[in-house]
């Protein structure tokens, strides 16, 4: 008797939890509803925000099927705000393309310096192993891992 209590309540939970998911994806339409008495609500939006309702994360804003989500990346230079920095952060770009090509690499500007990133790794241990890595055999000694906001493909 007691087992299939057990399987009621957790019957009852999966049922609940559906139904919320199910609410969360039809929120806009529910706004926009009809009902007498009540005013209207209009909403003028992009179609890819509709994407993103119910979604656990964001969506790039290109749509190309990526999301980003907290991770960490391996710092391979960082410099000032001149033009001399930013020309050193492209050739770190450029030697980590020519040995590691494999790398996604993001040279950024992100006052007051520029940097040159590389990789999207979910764990602080893939992120560790391949600061070793280009440590080791890129020659890249002042190698850091970086938390950072990294990009996922679906």
């Amino acid at each position: 008797m007691k087992t299939y209590t057990s399987y009621f309540c957790l019957l009852l939970l999966f049922l609940c939890l559906a139904g919320n998911v199910q609410a969360q994806d039809n929120i806009v339409k529910s706004l926009e509803s009809n009902a007498p008495g009540e005013g209207r609500v209009t909403i003028h939006q992009d179609p890819k925000i509709g994407v993103l309702i119910g979604s656990p994360h964001g969506l790039s804003s290109s749509g190309d099927g990526i999301i980003k989500m907290a991770g960490y990346r391996v710092q391979v230079y960082s410099g000032g705000n001149s033009r001399n920095s930013k020309r050193e952060a492209e050739s770190m770009a450029a030697r980590v393309r020519s040995g590691f090509p494999e790398l996604k690499i993001y040279t950024m500007f992100n006052p007051p310096r520029w940097l040159c990133r590389v990789g999207d790794f979910l764990s602080m241990e893939e992120a560790d192993a391949m600061m070793r890595k280009l440590r080791k055999e890129g020659g890249f000694k002042e190698a850091a891992i970086i938390k950072d906001q990294v990009n996922i493909s679906l």
